[in-house]
Order: C-alpha cells, then sequence, then structure tokens
C-alpha cells in the first residue's frame, strides 16, 4: 500500500486545480488533498492507496460525441465534441447509454491529447472540475451511494475528498444512468 501524506507546504493539488478550488470557495479542500510518492493512475491503484472501497473513487472520464442536438457543434472537421463522464472506481461506462443520453450519433472515448487539450489535465489526474475549457457534464447515480468519494486533484499523485453531491454540482452535472449493467 502507497503511503499518503497531507502537503503542508500547499495543496499538493495541480496548480490550476488548486486556484478553482479557491475560486469556487472550497479553499478548504486544499488541506485535504491527498498526494501519494507513486502515481495511483487507476481507481484501483487510488482505492488500494487511500484505504477505501473502489466504488468510492470517481474517475472522470473525457469522451467525444458526435451529432448531439444537446451539444455545442462539433469543433470542426469531424473532430466532435468533448463530454465528462463521472463515473465510480468500480463501474464502467456504458457508451451507448451515453450515446443514448445525448442523442448523439456516436460516442467514443477520447484521445489523450483531446483530454489534455480540453481538461488541461493528462489522463489519470483528471478532477471532476477546474478545466481548461467547459464541457457537458454527466455524472453516473452511482456515486451517490457513498458519503464521501475521493477524485484525482490535477495529477496522478494527488486526490481530495469531497461528498458525491458537492462534487457533482461544482462540476455542473446532470445525474444519469450510464454505467454497464451485469447480466
Amino acid at each position: 500500500m502507497t503511503t499518503a501524506a497531507t502537503d503542508t507546504e500547499g495543496s499538493g493539488a495541480h496548480p490550476r486545480f488548486a486556484e478553482a478550488l479557491r475560486e469556487m470557495g472550497l479553499a478548504e479542500v486544499t488541506g485535504q488533498v491527498r498526494r501519494f510518492p507513486g502515481a495511483v493512475r487507476t481507481a484501483a491503484e487510488a482505492a488500494a492507496a487511500i484505504g477505501c472501497g473502489l466504488s468510492q473513487i470517481c474517475k472522470s472520464l473525457i469522451f467525444t460525441a458526435w451529432g448531439s442536438p444537446l451539444l455545442e457543434r462539433d469543433r470542426g472537421l469531424g473532430e466532435g465534441v468533448p463530454v465528462l463522464v463521472l463515473m465510480d472506481g468500480a463501474s464502467r461506462v456504458d457508451v451507448e447509454r451515453v450515446r443514448q443520453e445525448l442523442g448523439a450519433e456516436k460516442v467514443a472515448r477520447a484521445k489523450a491529447d483531446v483530454v489534455r487539450e480540453t481538461t488541461g489535465y493528462a489522463i489519470g489526474g483528471v478532477p471532476p472540475f477546474g478545466h481548461r475549457t467547459t464541457t457537458r457534464v454527466l455524472a453516473d447515480r452511482s456515486l451517490l451511494r457513498h458519503e464521501v468519494v475521493w477524485a484525482a486533484a490535477g495529477t496522478p499523485h494527488t486526490v481530495f475528498p469531497m461528498d458525491p453531491e458537492t462534487l457533482i454540482a461544482h462540476a455542473g452535472g446532470t445525474l444519469v444512468d450510464v454505467r454497464e449493467r451485469t447480466p
């Protein structure tokens, strides 16, 4: 198990994310950021490092949607529009359910360069808010099963706790059911 430390000299969070917390009136969250010596890029790694259940991890996943009347026009040349999906760490996103929710013609997992361009963060460290650009946010209802969830704080080495209702509200998320169902 990776040992976590609360960064007493700073939040440990990515500077853009720490600034977003201050701007949103959530400066106290910076004191709750945990920094790990090694990267915790996956939900399983994060849950093991924190010592919480896998479903208590809030994954921030970027998808690209094409042909949705609910989204701004494609960025040009068929590039699609980025969409953020917040999902519990124990579940997988059902891309078809996301497509239906958006009324889109097509939805696919975004490439790494699109994730960084859209959010300003690398895959494995994308927080649920504080992004470079504004995107449509879909938050799976499964997150509401917990009193506290843990999300990336802008780097693969940092996480922060928050109650899911507050997290979803600050992300501007719409509650949906987009996780894969097990037969």
